[in-house]
């Protein structure tokens, strides 16, 4: 695992305060766990906790697809840690079905609040003391899959490329008061929750349901590969970097 080495030293982010949703599994717990490792506040949050939570960080149970757990979230994090320096909104994930037209309209509800509306709502109660500081960063943790939009999965790409857009006009609006805002679009990556939702998809599939050749690179990617990107982009060493979409997948796919 890299470090989160920046011109402060082995330990960067001691003092930063951070808010990483979604932080109960997988990537999230692996972003938590190197922002501790690199002396950040820590506050997680998850529909549940689980033993993967890494020890040290403060957690709420809150549901970020509706304002009340959004709001929730907020508080626990001016309780916890009196304030965010830095942000990841990293909760997210999708369910499959066999066609764009089997979706729900329920569904796409619950893609929308998860995977673009939750990020909305805790960057409007949580950016506003950044610029008023004049300093912070946030991430906003996307998929490659965007250009693809595989119809068993068009409410969640749909919903991530509307996250992806805000992400950008966000940036330009906060450049001017030193917030950077940044996305971060994962590959195909190891997690116990990639794994269940592949498996769901392969058996929803008449055919072929995603190619399961190696990126580029020879290799799924791992949760620290993401974490490692997401510690950069708020890390001083990227104190130019605004409004952008940092792919990390092995080479498997362009993004803009």
């Amino acid at each position: 695992m890299a470090t989160a080495e920046n011109d402060s030293g082995a330990r960067g982010f001691t003092g930063k305060r951070v808010l990483v949703t979604g932080g109960s599994r997988g990537i999230g717990a692996a972003i938590v766990r190197q922002f501790l490792d690199a002396g950040a506040e820590v506050l997680t949050t998850a529909r549940s906790k689980t033993s993967a939570v890494p020890e040290g960080a403060a957690f709420v149970e809150a549901d970020v697809r509706t304002r009340t757990g959004v709001k929730a979230v907020a508080e626990a994090a001016q309780e916890a840690l009196g304030g965010v320096d830095i942000l990841v909104n990293n909760a997210g994930g999708a369910r499959p079905f066999r066609n764009a037209w089997d979706i729900p309209d329920e569904e796409w509800q619950d893609q929308l609040d998860l995977n673009y509306l939750a990020s909305v709502r805790l960057d409007a109660l949580l950016t506003p003391e950044m610029r008023e500081r004049r300093s912070g960063a946030v991430v906003h943790v996307s998929t490659v899959a965007v250009p693809t939009s595989a119809p068993a999965f068009l409410h969640y790409t749909a919903a991530k490329a509307a996250l992806q857009n805000y992400s950008r006009g966000l940036a330009l609006e906060l450049a001017p008061f030193g917030v950077r805002v940044n996305a971060v679009s994962p590959g195909r990556t190891t997690t116990p929750g990639g794994k269940a939702t592949r498996k769901q998809w392969a058996s929803l599939a008449e055919g072929p349901s995603q190619d399961d050749t190696s990126p580029p690179l020879g290799r799924d990617g791992r949760p620290d590969d993401i974490a490692d990107a997401v510690l950069f982009l708020v890390s001083d060493r990227a104190s130019w970097l605004t409004g952008r979409n940092l792919a990390v997948d092995g080479g498997e796919f362009p993004v803009g």
